[in-house]
């Protein structure tokens, strides 16, 4: 299977591979070929991509046997790619919109005062997961190599956790809602689209991060934590 194949039928791939530090002029290469030159986990990276285009999609015991580390690295260089571009997008767009529509318009002033406190309430949540979560999972994956070595080490037993409603994905659902239901006076439509499209682009993809956040890091963390006491 060639890589760029599949990448033309879903651009949407195009920051996940990014991701594992794939970039494009794929050529006619394979999966295989490309995972090779950039000494990447083959099953790893087919997995991840099943589980971000197809939302049915979502292979717990398959992931469950992937190293601590390969979710963690995912996982921050997801954070990091929202972090460098997807926000920074969303913030230029819905200031364009706000700049090029009618000056005092209410609904827009609550609508850029609305996207500012949602970055700030996820910037501050990636920023506790690069200082606080992920360096925790990475020290008890740790401990539990040395175990290992010790021969202390018992099989995780993982328990699939049911995940709680998200603050992140409830914000982003608010703002596009406030969008489509309470926007008022002249704007630029073009913008307005712009902006929603690229919020749902967010929204998308945080939510397939989070399956991968709370349905495998979660309770590989917990096991550990137990077998760790």
């Amino acid at each position: 299977m060639q890589l760029s194949e599949v990448v033309e039928e879903h651009p949407s791939l195009i920051p996940v591979i990014n991701r594992f530090g794939i970039r494009l002029g794929l050529g006619d290469k394979s999966v295989k070929t490309v995972c090779d030159e950039y000494k990447l986990d083959t099953d790893f990276l087919l997995t991840v991509i099943n589980t971000f285009l197809n939302e049915e999609y979502f292979p717990e015991k398959k992931l469950q046997t992937f190293h601590t580390s390969q979710i963690i690295d995912y996982l921050t260089k997801t954070n990091q790619y929202y972090q460098r571009y997807q926000i920074p997008n969303i913030e230029r767009h819905l200031g364009s919109f706000i700049a090029m529509s009618t000056p005092g318009n209410n609904s827009l002033n609550l609508i850029g005062k609305f996207f500012s406190s949602f970055k700030n309430e996820f910037t501050a949540r990636i920023e506790k997961d690069e200082q606080v979560w992920f360096p925790y999972c990475r020290s008890l994956s740790e401990k539990l190599q040395v175990f290992s070595a010790e021969g202390r080490e018992d099989a995780l037993h993982l328990n699939s956790e049911q995940r709680l409603d998200d603050p992140i994905e409830a914000l982003l659902a608010d703002l596009k809602s406030i969008m489509v239901k309470h926007l008022s006076g002249d704007y630029n439509e073009n913008l307005c689209y712009a902006v929603i499209f690229a919020i749902s682009s967010l929204q998308k993809d945080i939510k397939q991060h989070n399956r991968i956040r709370y349905r495998i890091l979660t309770p590989m963390v917990s096991a550990m934590e137990k077998l760790c006491m």
